[in-house]
């Protein structure tokens, strides 16, 4: 079958850490109830996403964040694309968060049953893939928590 045509990506992230990008931002909506994150910047050596959010996060709630992703990631979950057009997926994604003009044709990825939201952007094949998942570090300024990941990739 011949993949729909779907907005171009503006940039190639590293798939392992895209795919951890998800991971994070399921779980985060899991235990805290908060959206996706607002913000994400995505590479190799770290990544850094911001959410919006009442307060910091404590210590043991950050290695709390970090253990469910590890165990997400070690569950060896598949990843899987669907394509879909908007008006089908409306209730179920914020599809405000689509570049302008986007295309009626949607891809939704997703990881198991964990998490899926629609995304363009390149993913690997299956979670244990990605490699450990670690928080390097966090920071809470008026109304935004920063989180921000590593990954130790499998060898």
């Amino acid at each position: 079958m011949e993949e729909p045509i779907i907005n171009e990506h503006n940039k190639q992230e590293f798939p392992p850490a895209h795919t951890a990008e998800h991971i994070l931002n399921g779980t985060m909506v899991k235990m805290f109830g908060c959206r996706r994150a607002k913000t994400a910047h995505v590479e190799r050596k770290k990544s850094k996403l911001d959410y919006d959010f009442p307060r910091a996060l404590t210590p043991a709630e950050v290695e709390a964040v970090e253990q469910r992703v590890n165990e997400v990631i070690a569950a060896d979950m598949p990843v899987v694309m669907e394509y879909v057009q908007q008006n089908d997926v409306a209730e179920r994604f914020d599809l405000e968060r689509l570049p302008q003009g986007a295309t009626q044709t949607v891809r939704i990825v997703r990881i198991g049953d964990y998490d899926e939201c629609l995304c363009a952007g390149a993913h690997v094949q299956h979670t244990a893939e990605i490699g450990r998942f670690r928080i390097s570090s966090t920071r809470y300024q008026e109304g935004t928590l920063r989180l921000v990941f590593r990954l130790d990739l499998p060898e």
